[in-house]
């Protein structure tokens, strides 16, 4: 079992994630995209989308410096085990809990507003099951483990785990003494990895830099007496004249 986990379900998980990205991109461009729901409503969504999107980029860099930068490396630079253990915990703590409110903003609306609802497709629930699961998991970990519990040091064993798949020269058997929600958190984002290129999470890695500073996009009214005091239509114009 700890073969099948923490050997055989990395890799597929990975392979799945590249090839799955390369063959999206080649047989269903146009259907390479978030199916944005701002039409149907927007005050939620102005809330939910930057809370998630910002707490889950500083998650993503708290698992990098986690996962993939050496204990031994931050020692040698003067961090001590307490030092990174407090920055850790903190910022963890603060960017969960923020991805946690977002992600919890987003499904109220998606759930709540009909247009939403019905816009929402089968797969869009199996990513948002793995996806709340993932984040739920990973929160318990740092939060239950690491700020309530005793602590423990992932960096001696998932790190480590971790760094081996990319050489070649995974250790399972690392894993198999780590905490269970430590285990159940690994599988369920290996799963997510896995599932990723097939929903509507690709727009990852198609959303221009240029998205951060623009606009939002306008949606006029059909009423050609209706004047357009909209404060993004205006700020559209201006930013082309």
């Amino acid at each position: 079992m700890s073969t099948l986990l923490w050997l055989a379900l990395p890799y597929i998980a990975l392979t799945s994630f590249l090839v799955g990205h390369v063959w999206r991109y080649r047989h269903d461009q146009f259907g390479w995209t978030t199916r944005s729901s701002q039409m149907h409503e927007s005050r939620l969504l102005r809330m939910g989308s930057p809370l998630f999107h910002f707490g889950l980029l500083a998650v993503i860099g708290g698992h990098v410096l986690g996962l993939l930068v050496p204990k031994s490396w931050t020692e040698f630079v003067g961090i001590t085990e307490g030092m990174y253990h407090l920055v850790s915990v903190t910022a963890g703590t603060l960017a969960g809990v923020a991805t946690a409110a977002g992600v919890a903003i987003l499904l109220y609306r998606r759930f709540t507003v009909s247009a939403v609802r019905q816009a929402t497709t089968r797969g869009d629930k199996v990513m948002y099951a793995f996806l709340v699961a993932a984040i739920v998991t990973g929160m318990f970990n740092t939060v239950g483990e690491n700020l309530i519990g005793g602590g423990y040091d992932y960096r001696s064993s998932v790190s480590v785990w971790f760094r081996g798949l990319f050489t070649f020269s995974a250790q399972p058997e690392l894993m198999t003494g780590t905490p269970l929600s430590f285990q159940v958190h690994n599988v369920t984002v290996l799963v997510l990895l896995g599932i990723w290129p097939y929903t509507r999470l690709v727009h990852v890695f198609s959303a221009p830099v240029g998205y951060l500073v623009r606009p939002y996009v306008v949606y006029r009214s059909r009423d050609p007496q209706r004047p357009d005091t909209n404060r993004y239509a205006r700020a559209w114009g201006d930013q082309h004249e």
